[in-house]
């Protein structure tokens, strides 16, 4: 039976001595999910704000929902995008994912 107690005791004496270690881990843990999850969303949400607010009448987009056309009006906060003559499409300026070269 003591030597149980003293069992025991040599576990418990043994996981408080490693107070450091935790903090480590939790650290390397938010620098990889900033690095490999934070930054490069960031990354892609600059670029799109850019490509958005480069948006010119005439210039061929690719849209979110896979509508190929022309833009033929730019507002503020829509564009009109024309996907076949005569047929004109109203919509948000952040449905716009891709301009063709």
């Amino acid at each position: 039976m003591v030597s149980e107690a003293f069992a025991m005791a040599g576990q418990s004496a043994g996981g408080q001595q490693g107070g450091y270690e935790g903090i480590i881990m939790l650290v390397a843990m938010f620098a990889i999910f900033y690095f490999l999850l934070i930054r490069p969303q960031q990354k892609r949400a600059k670029q799109h704000k850019e490509l958005v607010s480069a948006l010119s009448a005439g210039d061929q987009v690719i849209t979110a929902g896979g509508l190929h056309g022309k833009i033929a009006a730019v507002e503020e906060t829509t564009v009109t995008v024309e996907v076949a003559t005569g047929v004109k499409v109203k919509m948000n300026r952040s449905a716009i994912t891709e301009v063709k070269k």
